[in-house]
């Protein structure tokens, strides 16, 4: 099949092939930090992976988690006993790192969604969920924020088992300003 001819299967296709390669420990890990439900979060990242944090943080705050997106004017400081999320790709974005370092230095507990597992961000974290993204035909860094967005979204899944009620909490939540 070429990119010409149904693009959307061959995104879809690659997709499947990272999300197989995902780490289920890794995952384990990442779940276990966010089952602290009264840990105030902070996710970001730069560019697209940004708008990917951004997305996953609405959904977390949908949960009735306390989340703040890095570097919105209502976000505050960060403290001890707090958690960042960093989603890079490349594992190595300067202001990424920097928050990454900011928030250990406070006694925060830093997570990271990298496609580089040996990376200076992989290194400062103290979770990292590796999103295995090798080759792509996609333009950029589309399947790793994809793919990021996806498992994210699935730890919702997993944070939402047993919650009574989960679709009517999280509608309740939803923004009526629209």
């Amino acid at each position: 099949m070429t990119v010409a001819h149904s693009p959307w299967l061959i995104v879809g296709q690659e997709l499947a092939e990272v999300l197989s390669r995902i780490d289920p420990k890794s995952f384990d890990r990442l779940a276990q930090v966010f089952e602290d439900t009264e840990r105030r979060w902070f996710f970001g990242g730069q560019g697209r992976s940004g708008l990917s944090a951004q997305m996953a943080a609405m959904r977390f705050m949908h949960i009735g988690r306390k989340v703040h997106f890095v570097g919105e004017a209502s976000a505050p400081s960060i403290r001890k006993n707090d958690g960042l999320l960093i989603l890079s790709a490349s594992g190595q974005t300067p202001v990424s790192l920097n928050f990454a370092r900011i928030a250990k230095s406070e006694g925060a507990i830093v997570l990271a969604l990298t496609g580089q597992a040996k990376s200076p961000l992989a290194a400062i974290a103290d979770v990292t969920l590796h999103i295995p993204v090798e080759a792509t035909v996609q333009f950029g860094g589309s399947l790793f924020e994809q793919c990021s967005l996806i498992v994210l979204d699935s730890l919702i899944l997993r944070l939402t088992v047993g919650m009574p009620d989960a679709h009517k909490t999280m509608q309740h939540r939803h923004t009526n300003l629209q």
